[in-house]
């Protein structure tokens, strides 16, 4: 009996990892973090001290689950009637508000620990981002304007990692800030064409619910553009050198394929641009900028 009583814990245990990676969707981590550390190297153009980058890890991860946690609380009764999220784990009893509650407490103390040992101004900084992160998920109940709420709280990400480096701000930061917060708006926008008829029969907010698919996409193609743009700027302003903006133009490449691939009728090819695709860009960008630093 005592076997089976262990086992039994275990796996319940196992579950409720399981139930909590699921929650913060960790494998999204690669849209904000490749840019956080882009924010960190572009900042001297040279590698911070590994202490500096692992405190500015620690934090993001704090955000990150903190930002996705207070996501699912805030939307859990609107993911519970939608049928492509009401399988997430506060909908379907997975996890209980007060197991996420936790949770929640659990990643602000490691955001906070992070930032105490980053430059100074990052502490008095640091309720910016946690106040967006309460904020955005109700923008969506009252404005299709959600998704830009949502790109400017991720784009504070490589400026945060700059400062955190730094201990100042600069032009260079801002761009990179803009870059992300525009590329986060046009994918979001993608993203948000999977709930088009769930969104306007229970007066949810979005570009798609507002425009319709065809000019939500041509929404999403300008923002990509101005991303594409910020970013080009953001490296003269860092000195990047020639290997960056190589760098850069292949992730405008990317993008070009997000926006041909997508089709609004199928959400297999909605899935390959949001996820697929923006994750390549991430990876490719953060790839480039470590060679850049590297040789440069």
């Amino acid at each position: 009996m005592t076997g089976t009583s262990t086992t039994t814990e275990v796996a319940r245990g196992v579950s409720l990892v399981g139930a909590f990676a699921s929650l913060v969707r960790f494998q999204h981590t690669v849209f904000a973090l490749p840019f956080a550390l882009a924010g960190a190297l572009m900042a001297h153009q040279s590698w911070p001290p590994l202490s500096t980058l692992g405190w500015i890890l620690l934090a993001m991860v704090g955000a990150r689950s903190l930002a996705m946690a207070l996501n699912r609380v805030i939307d859990a009764e609107i993911d519970a009637k939608n049928p492509r999220t009401a399988g997430r784990d506060l909908p379907s009893g997975r996890l209980t508000n007060t197991q996420v509650a936790v949770f929640c407490a659990i990643s602000l103390a490691a955001l906070l620990i992070a930032v105490s040992q980053l430059p100074r101004l990052t502490w008095f900084l640091w309720p910016i981002p946690v106040a967006g992160f309460v904020i955005y998920p109700y923008t969506k109940r009252f404005t299709w304007l959600c998704h830009l709420v949502l790109g400017v709280v991720i784009g504070l990400a490589p400026l945060g990692a700059w400062i955190a480096v730094s201990g100042h701000f600069a032009a260079a930061p801002v761009f990179l800030f803009l870059a992300v917060a525009t590329w986060m708006f046009g994918f979001d926008v993608i993203y948000a064409l999977m709930d088009v008829d769930f969104d306007r029969q229970h007066g949810i907010k979005s570009v798609p619910a507002r425009f319709g698919a065809v000019k939500a996409l041509r929404v999403t193609r300008v923002m990509h553009t101005l991303a594409v743009i910020c970013l080009v700027v953001a490296g003269a302003l860092a000195g990047s050198g020639p290997i960056y903006f190589v760098g850069v133009a292949v992730c405008a490449a990317v993008l070009v394929v997000e926006n041909v691939v997508v089709d609004p009728a199928d959400t297999v090819r909605i899935q390959a641009a949001f996820g697929t695709a923006n994750g390549v860009l991430a990876l490719v960008y953060i790839a480039f900028v470590i060679l850049d630093v590297s040789v440069g």
